[in-house]
């Protein structure tokens, strides 16, 4: 089954909600894919809802620090209001989808990256896969917030990048594309076009990789290493509109062995 992982995060979440192009040429990626599979952050939006409910935002590494209030804001917008509006969008466009989280059906559970953090945990896969496998056999898009919990139930904050990186695994997605508002990895101030593992150590050596593109790379080594050789970080879904492997902008993560793509 040929699986495309999309993840959303940044300015282009805003723009789907009012661009019936990028709307297009969703519908354009599910009959290329056997399977389509959405997954998406908040991070803008729970900072701004944060900032109005009194709530300082502070980060570590990328990661949000999560404490209880914190948490609420963001199941509330993520899990909720932005989750809703993204199936919502894609229902009224005839596109089928069902809004999950990583809580549903038992499929991921979360464990603590960091006490300092608080409620921030690293997504792990239960391994119950095969309802996920029917609904996509059924042609319904699922539309994944990346909420998980911790074993004793409590709600938990994970990076939607690394929640990304896991489910793909999990389910040997074919391809992988993070889209935000980023254009692509830049290095020494210029968009890479490609990418390899050791380009992106180096990159984390050197310091020039830093902020939220340090768990987004990480999650790309960690598909690299499962086989998974199609990744692509950029911000202009329009660039697969024409061609799924040719001619695209933003970066391509891939192997140091030559990758056809």
């Amino acid at each position: 089954m040929k699986i495309l992982l999309l993840k959303l995060s940044g300015k282009v979440m805003d723009d789907l909600f009012v661009n019936d192009f990028q709307i297009e040429i969703i519908k354009e990626l599910k009959n290329s894919y056997d399977a389509v599979i959405i997954v998406h952050g908040g991070g803008i939006r729970i900072t701004q809802w944060s900032e109005k409910l009194g709530i300082k935002t502070k980060f570590w590494n990328g990661h949000r620090i999560t404490d209880s209030s914190t948490m609420e804001v963001v199941v509330a917008v993520q899990a909720g209001l932005i989750n809703g509006k993204l199936v919502s969008r894609l229902q009224t466009n005839h596109i089928n989808s069902i809004g999950l989280t990583g809580i549903d059906n038992g499929l991921f559970s979360a464990e603590y990256l960091n006490e300092e953090l608080g409620f921030v945990g690293i997504p792990v896969f239960k391994g119950k896969k095969d309802w996920l496998i029917s609904i996509l056999k059924d042609g319904i898009v699922p539309v994944f917030s990346s909420v998980c919990q911790d074993n004793k139930g409590n709600l938990m904050n994970v990076n939607s990048d690394l929640y990304t990186k896991e489910l793909a695994i999990a389910i040997q997605a074919d391809t992988v594309i993070y889209l935000s508002d980023i254009e692509g990895v830049k290095i020494n101030g210029f968009i890479q076009s490609h990418l390899t593992g050791t380009d992106i150590k180096t990159g984390f050596d050197n310091k020039q990789i830093t902020d939220g593109m340090i768990p987004k790379l990480e999650s790309c080594l960690d598909l690299l290493k499962a086989g998974i050789n199609k990744v692509w970080i950029g911000n202009d879904l329009s660039a697969f509109n024409d061609s799924l492997e040719t001619k695209l902008k933003g970066t391509w993560i891939v192997n140091s062995e030559a990758v056809e793509i």
